[in-house]
């Protein structure tokens, strides 16, 4: 049985890859940060499925957190998913940007996936598809970004998309294979309801990508749709 681990799994695209990947009998680690009171994640360990869910505590803030959870982990790992991320703070726009909240941004959305796969990497190199996937963003890209603000998020981003580029380049020697992924606009509690697409579609482009991912696509960054976007 395959192993999967993903952070942020109790909404949105983490809910949605842990749903299906157990439905393809998985056992999937879902990492939230209040595993009692994830309901929905509750309601997926009941069965239904062949898969395994298993709970577990997870702050990408804290400092500590990857490597506490890698002490929780034994086995081989074919898709370690660094999905949790925040938006950041509501004020993002020229002039408004506050440290604080763009430090937290940083901390979470770059820091966190980068002690995630320094602490699982090994665990990822024993396994069989050994994939490291990095839920990124098309607001990551520079040579994309034609409207500006979004300082916080943007950064961070592109900050992700550079860490993924390096992990695939100093994890090469261990097989290890990392995919900057783009989900698309998703109909989420982050993407709004104007989305266009579901969860479930996204899920799946993703997934394909992870299933067919190979040497050359190491340190890409992918649409969902599977076309190479420009950093």
């Amino acid at each position: 049985m395959p192993h999967a681990l993903i952070t942020g799994a109790n909404r949105g695209l983490g809910l949605g890859h842990t749903r299906a990947l157990l439905e393809r009998g998985w056992t999937v680690h879902a990492a939230v940060r209040d595993p009692g009171g994830a309901d929905a994640l509750k309601d997926l360990a009941e069965g239904g499925h062949d898969g395994e869910l298993k709970l577990h505590a997870y702050d990408a803030r804290e400092s500590d957190a990857a490597d506490r959870l890698a002490r929780e982990i034994a086995e081989p790992l074919d898709i370690l998913f660094a999905n949790a991320g925040v938006m950041g703070p509501d004020a993002q726009g020229f002039g408004e940007v506050e440290y604080e909240g763009f430090l937290d941004t940083m901390r979470v959305n770059v820091m966190g996936p980068l002690a995630l796969a320094q602490a699982f990497a090994d665990q990822v190199a024993r396994s069989t598809l050994k994939v490291i996937a990095l839920q990124s963003s098309r607001m990551g890209s520079i040579e994309d970004n034609d409207s500006g603000g979004r300082y916080a998020y943007r950064a961070s981003k592109a900050a992700l998309n550079m860490v993924g580029k390096s992990l695939s380049l100093d994890l090469k020697d261990k097989g290890v294979i990392v995919l900057v992924l783009h989900p698309g606009w998703v109909r989420t509690d982050m993407g709004g309801p104007k989305g266009l697409l579901t969860v479930e579609e996204s899920v799946e482009g993703e997934l394909d990508l992870i299933a067919r991912a190979n040497p050359a696509m190491s340190g890409r960054f992918f649409h969902v749709n599977g076309e190479d976007l420009p950093w």
